[in-house]
């Protein structure tokens, strides 16, 4: 499992620092018009630290590569991007254990947006479901639950029973080179943080 501390949350923090008088379409509609990588622009999630793969709670946030032609949509690019970055360092966490990973789901706010969801997808270069029931964790601590109750035999047969998709977001193979040459830029954020802070 990994766990991320500000994966929505940044990009809530973006929408409510910079954009408070406009909604998160219009938003995610200006970073659409970005190209993956976002022409060397770069966002380190760690807002309020980070757990996976950096047990570290004193790192904090950066944007790097910014120049004058990035506006706010490239800001916003940058925020999506980084957050899929971060999940792909929980990805490869599990590929290091010999994990066999076909798809992801996700659930909740950062999921109601397409264009995350395609830049998941190919960060991880996955399909990424989105689940039929959008609160994960009150869902999931139900599931726990009903293991603990003898409701379901284990994990998998709670899962098996109730987990449903309700859409499949492929990754865009356009957009693959870029992001693996994002994913090595973007591992490089962490250690050059930790030395300056």
């Amino acid at each position: 499992m990994g766990v991320m501390l500000s994966a929505a949350g940044s990009l809530q923090w973006l929408h409510d620092r910079m954009a408070p008088d406009i909604g998160f379409d219009r938003l995610l509609g200006e970073a659409a018009a970005w190209p993956p990588g976002t022409d060397g622009l770069y966002f380190a999630p760690y807002l309020a630290g980070e757990r996976t793969p950096y047990p570290d709670p004193d790192v904090r946030g950066a944007f790097v590569g910014l120049e004058l032609r990035h506006d706010r949509g490239a800001l916003c690019r940058a925020v999506l991007e980084g957050v899929a970055f971060g999940l792909r360092d929980s990805l490869e966490l599990l590929l290091s254990l010999g994990v066999e990973v076909r798809v992801a789901r996700v659930s909740g706010g950062g999921a109601r947006g397409r264009l995350w969801l395609e830049i998941v997808a190919s960060v991880l270069g996955i399909p990424v479901e989105l689940t039929a029931v959008e609160e994960g964790s009150a869902f999931g601590a139900a599931l726990l639950g009903g293991v603990a109750a003898g409701v379901f035999g284990d994990v998998r047969d709670a899962v098996a029973s109730c987990v449903r998709a309700r859409d499949t977001i492929e990754p865009n193979p356009a957009w693959a080179a870029a992001y693996e040459d994002g994913y090595v830029r973007y591992r490089r954020l962490y250690p050059a943080i930790k030395e300056v802070l």
